[in-house]
């Protein structure tokens, strides 16, 4: 299946996705340190730039059945002003343009929990609206052993083609035995807290590292790829 990333900040979507056997197909980010990470990373995956641009003319994207984005929390984190819909930085109407018109089956955003008290009962209702069944969880950091809480609201979308859902499909998705092999039933683990290590051994303040502000912004902006691999894990095991 293929994936599209919106708001990709250094990748960690895309690092999650394609450690599933998805096939990242696009980007769309820019800040301009973000975008030297993803070209170094991912030199083949072109960066189709400004979100708002895209959803004026969603022909210029490729073909992908997955859409994932981790849109700006500013204007939903209990840190900021609060302004949800007011902010200039409220760009989920955008993303929702690009979903209406490319019709993927799935859509797994991220965001601040600020969001649920402010704009998520929105982002639900449009999903609804344009024929998806929707599920938001509550997951941590710490639930993929990462030692500190960073807790996010991750909002699984879907619908089969036409953008009519099946009733129950998504829920059948996540349940336990999703996590089972079909073939043997065996429950299978995924390796989800071994792939990558949670914190790395040098300090994000350490002396002589390069691009240090950078980083630590783009680290805190940054999706938990432990926790989003997860959930491609349900989506490649349900699809």
């Amino acid at each position: 299946m293929r994936h599209l990333d919106l708001c990709s900040g250094i990748g960690g979507f895309s690092l999650a996705f394609e450690s599933e056997g998805f096939e990242t197909v696009g980007f769309a980010e820019v800040d301009p340190y973000c975008s030297q990470v993803l070209k170094k990373n991912w030199p083949s995956v072109p960066n189709y730039g400004d979100v708002k641009e895209i959803a004026n003319d969603t022909t210029t994207l490729p073909e992908f059945d997955i859409l994932t984005a981790g849109y700006p929390c500013q204007p939903f984190s209990t840190s900021g002003e609060k302004r949800g819909e007011a902010d200039p930085r409220h760009i989920w109407p955008d993303i929702r343009e690009i979903v209406q018109s490319r019709k993927p089956s799935w859509c797994v955003f991220e965001n601040v929990v600020g969001h649920i008290n402010l704009g998520i009962d929105t982002v639900l209702s449009n999903l609804e609206e344009d024929g998806y069944e929707t599920r938001p969880f509550v997951i941590p950091a710490v639930a993929v052993d990462a030692p500190h809480k960073r807790l996010r609201v991750w909002i699984l979308a879907y619908t089969s083609s036409g953008g009519q859902h099946k009733q129950g499909t998504l829920g059948k998705s996540l349940r336990p035995e999703a996590y089972q092999d079909r073939k043997t039933s065996k429950p299978v683990d995924g390796g989800f807290r071994q792939v990558w290590k949670t914190e790395p051994n040098v300090g994000r303040v350490a002396d002589g590292i390069p691009d240090q502000s950078h980083r630590i912004k783009a680290l805190g902006n940054a999706v938990v790829p432990q926790v989003a691999r997860r959930i491609a894990h349900c989506i490649r095991l349900a699809a």
